[in-house]
């Protein structure tokens, strides 16, 4: 039964070193090894989690500082564990006294886990019915259109003279090419 460490340094101001420091291997979680990788935690690929993951075994312990180290999501957290649980293999999260070797760390976890899936779903909830009423009320969300009714009329009046291409009437009102049909083409629709 060994310990495996893993830690996710976001920023290039952290530095391994320090990250070493979080876990000295005089204490009671020492590690075996310590797998340190230096990226953003919403990356997909991260090499160093891989290898740690593959290091362990039956009965090992991958030990983190912060679960926010370890998962992007909850659901990504979620996967994670419940990988190292299929393997035997349990998880600690030293700032968070989380030890899913043991049933009561692994009803707390679990517990963690489902007051943050229901608190993203309230938040999703809410912002769908804000938008709802926002939509009632009128509201449109996006940004500002950049072309004001005036200004699509001139461009509908430069296309039709022929003289003009596309990519020079959307210079001239400083938008994308993209815009300019857009507003031709809600135009025609209109007409």
């Amino acid at each position: 039964m060994a310990s495996v460490g893993y830690a996710r340094v976001s920023t290039r101001l952290e530095s391994r070193i320090s990250t070493r420091k979080r876990m000295p291997s005089k204490r009671p979680h020492a590690c075996k090894k310590v797998f340190i990788e230096q990226a953003s935690g919403v990356l997909a690929k991260r090499p160093a989690l891989d290898d740690a993951l593959d290091c362990l075994r039956d009965g090992d312990t991958l030990v983190v500082t912060k679960l926010d180290r370890l998962g992007r999501s909850v659901r990504n957290l979620k996967e994670v564990v419940d990988g190292l649980e299929r393997r035997g293999a349990g998880l600690k999260a030293l700032s968070q006294g989380i030890d899913t070797t043991t049933p009561g760390g692994r009803l707390f976890f679990h517990m963690l886990a489902a007051i943050a899936e229901f608190e993203h779903d309230l938040i999703v909830e809410r912002t769908k019915d804000g938008l709802a009423a926002a939509r009632a009320r009128g509201r449109k969300g996006g940004g500002r259109s950049k072309m004001m009714v005036t200004k699509a009329r001139q461009a509908r009046a430069m296309y039709d003279e022929k003289t003009y291409t596309v990519q020079q009437i959307a210079e001239t009102f400083g938008v994308s090419r993209g815009t300019i049909y857009r507003h031709l083409g809600e135009d025609a629709s209109s007409a």
